[in-house]
């Protein structure tokens, strides 16, 4: 079933591929992203689709590569630059 957050059916149909791993959940997690529409914010449509799935494929790799996907990114603060080069 196509969901309007999932219109290629991408998420969907890795909920039904037996067997499949987390190197290739993350594929196709990102080529969902990718084909996001316009206007659409990838964290709301990520987290509806968590809540579509997640509950019944609690231990699926898609479900954790969803998870992740909501985690906010460490702070990485600044890096290099000509002060990080001087003593």
């Amino acid at each position: 079933m196509k969901h309007a957050q999932d219109p290629k059916g991408l998420i969907h149909d890795s909920y039904r591929i037996d067997g499949i791993t987390a190197p290739e959940c993350r594929s196709i997690f990102l080529d969902w992203a990718i084909s996001v529409p316009e206007g659409v914010e990838a964290g709301t449509a990520a987290r509806s689709l968590l809540d579509i799935y997640a509950a019944d494929h609690p231990d699926h790799p898609m479900t954790q590569v969803l998870e992740e996907a909501l985690l906010a990114p460490a702070a990485t603060g600044r890096r290099g630059g000509a002060r990080a080069r001087r003593s």
